[in-house]
């Protein structure tokens, strides 16, 4: 009876170690076929804000805009210097110019995707690794991360201003 019920933990144990469930997070996997999420269709909602007089308050119309409506272009306008409505001025349109001067790439996450993919299939990693589903990711990768820090002396050394960033020997 000891034997049977040993087998039968065995088999179990085994069985479970054959699941199909994904082990390395889905975007950290290289060999996963499916697209990831958009990072780019997920809004935040703006805060809620009580305004000063209720009786500007825009008439609700059904299908229509909310106040609190994330507004992405209108807000990179903004903070990019450019006039919050009223889109077309000349301070928007030579900012257009100038983002646009090198010529844009109607098809860029389609380009990105096959060349990441490309660079993937070439840096795969350890056929072990592979072979466990282990994640290279960071390995694959290591290559182009940034170092902030480093890049923040670089940028010092070179005189440029860094109003954003913390003081030279602030600590975290």
């Amino acid at each position: 009876m000891r034997t049977g019920s040993w087998c039968l933990a065995v088999a179990l144990v085994l069985l479970t170690a054959c699941s199909s469930a994904d082990r390395a997070p889905r975007l950290m996997n290289l060999r996963a076929g499916a697209d990831g999420p958009d990072e780019f269709a997920i809004l935040p909602p703006k805060a809620l804000a009580n305004p000063t007089d209720m009786t500007a308050l825009p008439e609700p119309t059904p299908g229509g805009a909310n106040l609190t409506d994330p507004t992405p272009l209108a807000d990179a306008i903004v903070a990019l210097g450019g006039k919050p409505q009223g889109g077309g001025t000349a301070v928007d349109g030579a900012l257009v110019t100038y983002a646009g001067r090198n010529g844009i790439a109607p098809d860029i996450r389609a380009a990105l995707a096959a060349e990441d993919l490309k660079f993937r299939q070439t840096h795969r990693g350890k056929p072990l690794e592979r072979l466990f589903l282990r994640t290279v990711y960071y390995q694959v990768y290591a290559d182009f991360a940034l170092n902030a820090e480093e890049e923040l002396a670089r940028w010092r050394a070179a005189g440029v201003a860094t109003p954003s960033a913390p003081p030279s020997g602030a600590k975290p």
